[in-house]
């Protein structure tokens, strides 16, 4: 395509200046070096030799991308081009005279001098270019009269240089940065691009209070985008803090979108995720072991198109799978991720079956055809109050399909099964949580019975997932729309939360962990969730996200646990002894091991029951299979009466205080 013609003046223009400066930076040289001996001795040598390096600067110059950049945006790889530019010139130019006369006529100390000269005559002048326009836009702004908001900026990381450059750049842009609040108390008393480190993270509201009595009150905090060490925790501190001081807080855009931004004369924020609230700093995952784990192998994920299966697929599809199978018994699911999977991965291979784990024969035929060489089970009824009023459907499809994918992989030899397990199968309180401890128990008891087939069957146990379906978040989101009341079962529960993506990393990260331990058969492998969350902050940090105050705008309602819930959840039992892994982000523990012929003789009897629909002896051989749910299974429920009269108690109890 040929170039616009407006652009080629400008690029000769760069070019005829250039090739000034390096004959305007050779006569320098040797005037400093041998002053007005330059029009006596060494006029001749000089005039001589202005022509070659001028000739050789002609050719060399054009040849090293010099005249693709522009210089109102002039920066660091600016200058190490030009550098590479004039020591190319400067060095051409020596062999050539070397060549020619020895370097007789000219003093040995002339090229040094003059590869500086050169280099700032070239790059000073760009620079100038630059601080004027930028300069003249600053005076602009000044004459038009126009106002800024003001903001305070949270992070000292280079997406903030960026942004801080962009504002710069952004005529039209409505925001002004007044301070930036350091998350190391040693960047405090700095500038960064002319703004002032005004305090750290601990005196964010000493800081706004001094501004407001400056009169330049910030109107909004935002966050930078890849500060690492804003995360979790700390993001839900700032939040809360914003929050008593009534300023709303936002996140920077990704620096990919800074350059667009500036082009387009607007500069977008955006909005605190709950996932920023929750999130952690990012594992060491060892990618290529994960890589090694798929790439080039046949893969089947069961319950492709849930939340967790989905993203499964998504990772898988970009690890290069020789054949990745998607699996699921919703007809919209499977046709979504498939969908997306054939655009954002046309060259992986791809087959969708529409099949239920529940279907024995199904299962086998679909296993022989397709031959998974690993197969991810993540097919399961997970949601806790439903599973509790349909039991029978629970057995069903979290024992009886686990069983079903479980055989099959290991009658078709396949190397690895690794079953997606929950926190909830811990000590469970639930129907859900004891049909997956049971499905676990029956992978634990396959998986030692492998060491003669050859097939691993492991399990990977982790909690709740942010924002999958049936979760939490998107119905608190909805109650927020509709403003309110947000239901809260109990004040004190508390749950584990990742999110998806990290979930997915570390599924993968810990399969491809177990797969080179077969001393570990029989173990679960657990994920390291980090610190478990109370709901009920989870709830008061959405309701502050939205702008709103807990309580004076959104009210929290108690509604009661209801039957099978726990207050709080875990991820292991203590008799389970689990063990930090080379792995990081993955435990091991080690769960009571069944005896197969056990473990399959209860799974018969409970799909027996569950066929026949008899939700109570369903429960009879829950109770039998997992002790700790007969222990467990009425502990917990407290009717809302009694928990409204007990949070009566309780704010009588605080406001006396």
């Amino acid at each position: 395509m040929r170039r616009p013609t407006l652009l080629t003046k400008r690029a000769a223009c760069a070019y005829i200046h250039d090739l000034m400066m390096v004959g305007i930076g050779f006569v320098a040289a040797m005037y400093l070096r041998v002053g007005s001996l330059l029009f006596g001795p060494y006029l001749d040598a000089t005039l001589a030799s202005l022509p070659l390096i001028l000739a050789i600067g002609a050719v060399t110059l054009p040849t090293l991308r010099l005249y693709r950049g522009i210089w109102r945006y002039a920066s660091i790889n600016d200058l190490i081009q030009l550098t590479k530019a004039v020591t190319a010139v400067i060095v051409v130019f020596l062999l050539v005279l070397f060549l020619v006369n020895r370097l007789d006529p000219i003093p040995r100390s002339v090229p040094v001098i003059q590869w500086f000269i050169t280099l700032v005559l070239m790059g000073g002048t760009r620079f100038a270019y630059r601080l004027r326009k930028d300069r003249r836009l600053a005076l602009s702004l000044a004459a038009t009269g126009e106002k800024r908001t003001p903001i305070v900026l949270v992070g000292t990381s280079d997406a903030m240089d960026l942004f801080l450059r962009s504002l710069a750049k952004t005529p039209s842009c409505p925001y002004r940065a007044v301070g930036i609040i350091a998350v190391k108390p040693a960047h405090v008393g700095r500038t960064l691009q002319g703004v002032p480190v005004i305090a750290s993270l601990d005196g964010l509201e000493e800081a706004i209070e001094k501004l407001q009595r400056s009169g330049d009150r910030p109107h909004r905090i935002v966050v930078a985008q890849d500060d690492a060490k804003i995360h979790g925790p700390t993001m839900r501190r700032l939040v809360e803090t914003c929050g008593r001081l009534g300023l709303p807080i936002s996140r920077m855009s990704r620096p990919t979108e800074f350059r667009e931004m500036a082009r387009s004369g607007h500069i977008e924020l955006q909005p605190i995720a709950i996932e920023d609230l929750l999130g952690r700093p990012q594992m060491a995952l060892d990618l290529t072991a994960i890589r090694e784990l798929v790439a080039g192998r046949r893969v089947l994920v069961t319950g492709a198109g849930g939340t967790i299966g989905s993203e499964l697929s998504r990772q898988i599809a970009a690890l290069a799978p020789d054949r990745l199978v998607l699996l699921d018994n919703s007809e919209f699911n499977l046709y979504a991720i498939d969908l997306e999977v054939q655009q954002t991965h046309p060259a992986t291979p791809l087959s969708t079956v529409f099949c239920d784990v529940r279907d024995r024969q199904r299962i086998s035929t679909v296993f022989a055809k397709h031959r998974p060489e690993f197969v991810f089970h993540a097919a399961a009824l997970k949601h806790v109050p439903v599973v509790e009023a349909n039991p029978c459907e629970g057995v069903l499809t979290n024992v009886v399909g686990t069983r079903n994918v479980a055989d099959a992989a290991a009658a078709t030899g396949t190397i690895a099964m690794v079953l997606i397990s929950t926190d909830k199968a811990v000590r469970p309180t639930s129907v859900m949580g004891a049909t997956k401890r049971i499905a676990e128990a029956y992978c634990q008891a396959l998986d030692v019975r492998g060491e003669r087939s050859g097939t691993r069957l492991m399990t990977v146990r982790f909690g709740n997932v942010l924002g999958s379906s049936g979760s939490v978040v998107p119905l608190f989101r909805q109650q927020l729309a509709r403003g309110g009341p947000i239901t809260i079962t109990h004040p004190e529960m508390k749950r584990y939360f990742m999110t998806v993506r990290e979930a997915v990393e570390l599924v993968l990260q810990a399969s491809a962990y177990g797969l080179t331990r077969p001393d570990d058969r029989g173990r679960v492998l657990i994920l390291d969730m980090g610190e478990p969350v109370r709901i009920v902050d989870l709830a008061r940090q959405m309701i502050r996200l939205a702008g709103l105050n807990p309580e004076r705008d959104v009210t929290i309602r108690y509604t009661g646990l209801r039957p099978g819930e726990k207050l709080i959840e875990e991820l292991f039992d203590p008799a389970e002894m689990p063990s930090p892994t080379e792995a990081a982000g993955v435990f091991c523990g080690s769960p009571a091991v069944f005896d197969g012929t056990t473990i399959t003789r209860m799974i018969d009897d409970l799909e027996a029951a569950a066929r026949a629909g008899d939700a109570e002896q369903v429960t009879m051989i829950h109770r039998r299979a997992v002790p700790d749910y007969a222990a467990a299974a009425t502990e917990t429920w407290l009717p809302p009466a009694k928990l409204a009269h007990e949070m009566d108690h309780e704010m009588d109890r605080r406001a006396a205080r």
